[in-house]
C-alpha cells in the first residue's frame, strides 16, 4: 500500500522543488522610481528624456583648453535628488547646447580622490549632490552651489559668461512629471 505512495509522491516531491527553484530564480518586475535612492539606470535617459547627456562630449580638461564656457554637473544614478534634478540639465542642454559645453559626471568615481588641479572634476565636487558648477571660457568658476540650484541662477551665470541670454521660455518645475518616452521637454504654457 504504501510503495504506490511513494511512486507518486516522488514526482510530485520532484515538481514542487522545480517550482520553488524557478520562482526563486525569475527576476522581479523592474521598479523603477523617480523619488527613491535606488538604482534605475540612467537617470538621464529615464527621468529627463535624454539618454544624450551622458557621457559628455568632452572632458572638463579639453573644454578648458578650448576656452567654452562650461556647465559641470555632479549626479548620481541612484539618488532621489539627482533623478528628480535631471529634468534641469536636460533644459540646459535644450537651452545653451550650442553656447556652452555641459558636462556631468557622477560621483562614484570621485569618492575619497583628491583633486590634481583646476582641469580635474574632483576638485570642485564638494560631496554634496546635486552639485552644478559654472565656469568662463577661462576657467574661472562663476557659479559653484550644491542641492537642487535654480535653473534661473545657472542661467544668470552663463548669460554673465557668455554675453548671450537662453532662447524660449525658461520656465521649469523639479516637481513635472516627465515620460521616459519623452524625447523633449515642453514647458507649460
Amino acid at each position: 500500500m504504501f510503495r504506490p505512495l511513494a511512486r507518486l509522491l516522488k514526482p510530485l516531491a520532484a515538481l514542487a522543488l522545480s517550482l520553488v527553484l524557478a520562482l526563486g530564480v525569475l527576476p522581479a518586475a523592474a521598479q523603477a522610481a523617480r523619488d527613491t535612492n535606488s538604482y534605475d539606470g540612467n537617470i538621464y535617459a529615464l527621468y529627463a528624456g535624454n539618454g544624450s547627456l551622458v557621457p559628455p562630449r568632452s572632458t572638463l580638461a579639453q573644454a578648458m583648453a578650448d576656452h567654452r564656457p562650461i556647465v559641470l554637473g555632479f549626479f548620481l544614478d541612484d539618488s532621489a535628488a539627482s533623478k528628480q534634478y535631471a529634468i534641469v540639465f536636460n533644459e540646459l542642454q535644450r537651452l545653451w547646447g550650442r553656447s556652452a559645453e555641459l558636462i556631468l559626471l557622477p560621483t562614484d568615481p570621485l569618492q575619497d580622490r583628491k583633486g590634481q588641479g583646476a582641469a580635474d572634476p574632483a576638485t570642485y565636487w564638494k560631496g554634496v549632490i546635486p552639485q552644478v558648477v559654472v565656469f568662463n571660457q577661462d576657467g574661472k568658476a562663476v557659479l559653484d552651489q550644491s542641492g537642487p540650484v535654480s535653473i534661473d541662477a545657472i542661467n544668470a551665470a552663463l548669460t554673465e559668461v557668455t554675453g548671450l541670454k537662453p532662447q524660449g521660455d525658461v520656465t521649469l518645475s523639479l516637481n513635472l512629471d516627465v515620460n521616459e518616452l519623452n524625447s523633449e521637454i515642453v514647458p507649460s504654457r
